[in-house]
């Protein structure tokens, strides 16, 4: 039998589920905002896994995740604890805005500060009360807006853990990066605490891949972690390929972009990714790729200046294996489209 567990000032005995509250500020009409951490207690000791989405209050494809991860019945039988927050960034949320009233980006604010911005109080905050807890993390994120990602898991995958949770997270691609200066993951991986990033679809819009296999990923790692028996009836994906590094291809003009090639699909070096037109007839600007690879984000906004980010495409020395993460891509998405019925009802 697991022991209590304490949060916020409330404690959880084994076997319990609550929405505990962590404050955070009020508003100016003296209105409570809180931080809302949905916890799962098993019954059963197990490690404690975070699961947060909405750090960028407009990203909120993971909050649907959490939503539908949180409606699944095999949680009843949860080993170890699950702390889920699906809208860390509530003020943001709110407003359907990446940023904090202060417009600062919270996810360039770790570690924090209990006396800083409002910001660096939330960041403070969040790592006290959800990170200092949990000793593994899935942080769920998308692309900005007017610009999609591909389903795609980043981290640190020189830590084996986070490789081995990669792994078993089931997305088509994972990304080996490094993370910016100020963000959660570059915090978890100073601290050696094995974080997932999955970054898929844009913002401001639910993308129904995306959220599927975003729900699917997130089963997929607590069963690796023994918080969860894995699935009867598992739905075989393919095993993931990984990239070593990406480069985002720039706009060369300014003009009207259009694009000739779609996310998850393979390009070569040279290859062209679309064309910058002049909208009176000029001439126009082939966009070039940079290398071999797979593109896994892109600009949704014909309009563009010269210096914007176009294509994002992750990178790799052979062409063959670009083409064996496209095939990958598509074996994904039929076996999420052959495992709907497993997935709870969207009302």
């Amino acid at each position: 039998m697991a022991g209590n567990f304490e949060i916020g000032g409330q404690v959880l005995r084994p076997g319990e589920g609550r929405l505990v509250e962590l404050p955070v500020v009020s508003l100016y009409t003296n209105t409570p905002v809180s931080l809302p951490v949905r916890v799962l207690h098993g019954r059963e000791p197990g490690p404690t896994l975070f699961v947060s989405a909405a750090l960028h209050g407009d990203e909120i494809i993971g909050v649907e995740i959490i939503r539908r991860l949180l409606l699944q019945r095999g949680l009843r039988q949860l080993r170890g604890t699950l702390l889920a927050v699906p809208v860390v960034n509530t003020l943001a949320f709110l407003h359907q805005s990446r940023y904090l009233p202060d417009r600062r980006d919270l996810n360039r604010s770790f570690p924090g500060s209990d006396k800083g911005s409002l910001a660096a109080r939330l960041a403070k905050l969040f790592l006290r009360e959800i990170v200092g807890r949990s000793q593994y993390g899935v942080d769920l994120h998308t692309g900005a807006i007017h610009r999609p990602n591909l389903p795609h898991i980043r981290g640190d995958l020189a830590n084996p853990q986070t490789l081995r949770l990669a792994q078993a997270f089931g997305a088509p691609l994972l990304l080996n990066s490094t993370p910016r200066s100020g963000t959660l993951r570059e915090y978890t991986t100073e601290h050696g605490i094995p974080v997932l990033l999955y970054e898929a679809g844009e913002a401001l819009r639910f993308d129904e891949m995306a959220i599927r296999t975003g729900v699917r990923g997130l089963l997929n790692v607590m069963s690796a972690l023994d918080m969860l028996p894995a699935a009867r009836a598992a739905t075989r994906l393919p095993e993931p390929v990984i990239a070593r590094s990406s480069s985002w291809v720039r706009a060369a003009a300014s003009g009207v972009l259009r694009v000739q090639v779609a996310l998850g699909e393979q390009v070569r070096k040279g290859e062209v990714l679309g064309v910058i037109g002049d909208p009176f007839g000029g001439p126009e600007t082939p966009v070039l790729a940079s290398a071999h690879g797979v593109v896994v984000g892109s600009t949704a906004l014909p309009l563009v200046y010269e210096g914007d980010a176009l294509f994002h495409v992750a990178r790799f020395d052979a062409p063959e294996t670009a083409a064996g993460v496209a095939r990958n891509i598509v074996a994904a998405r039929r076996a999420l489209k052959r495992a709907r019925r497993s997935q709870p009802r969207v009302v």
